[in-house]
């Protein structure tokens, strides 16, 4: 199975959607997200990777905010507040869920 970043984007552009999930094999759930402006995220059920595909900013998790950039890793456990905050206008993400609710 191959997803190009590419062919991620091209999809969730033609969806008019700012997230959409792309592939799901057993718990894990694989998304792309390109928020507009503000990132409205609530905490979720499951452990969530990002790999970072374009863009930079912010990224607020659980009391602490970092600098996040291109190909970086980030990981939120689940059922944490986080988003990410003044973010370029290119940024997007690949989202990975994983594991059971309530996290691992």
């Amino acid at each position: 199975m191959q997803i190009s970043t590419h062919e991620a984007l091209e999809k969730l552009s033609n969806s008019k959607q700012l997230f959409l999930e792309l592939f799901t094999h057993g718990t894990l759930s694989v998304e792309v997200y390109k928020p507009i402006e503000k990132d409205f995220q609530q905490p979720h059920e499951k452990d969530e990777i990002y790999l970072v595909i374009s863009g930079e900013g912010d990224f607020y998790s659980d009391g602490k905010t970092v600098k996040f950039q291109k190909g970086d890793f980030l990981f939120v456990p689940a059922g944490v507040e986080h988003r990410f905050e003044n973010f370029s206008d290119d940024f997007s993400t690949w989202v990975i869920f994983y594991g059971v609710k309530g996290g691992e």
